[in-house]
């Protein structure tokens, strides 16, 4: 696995430092799991972000009113 080295601020590098009162097992788990969380987080605004704009989109084009409605005909309820 790739390392990397960087520099934290002391109150960070203390967070980091009590990686045990939080249930890691070592440091590089606490900066891994901060890592993925925000990875997450990204995604999920780039996901919302995505869907605000088909709904402008939607809400501007009545022709996409025209195919949902028609596309929704004989779908169970």
């Amino acid at each position: 696995m790739p390392e990397t080295r960087f520099n934290l601020t002391p109150e960070l590098f203390e967070l980091v430092g009590n990686y045990k009162l939080y249930g890691f097992n070592d440091m590089s788990a606490i900066v891994k799991a901060a890592l993925m969380r925000f990875k997450e987080e990204l995604e999920l605004r780039n996901i919302r972000e995505s869907a605000e704009l088909y709904a402008e989109v939607y809400k501007e084009n009545s022709e996409l009113h025209e195919l949902t409605e028609a596309a929704a005909q004989g779908w169970p309820e």
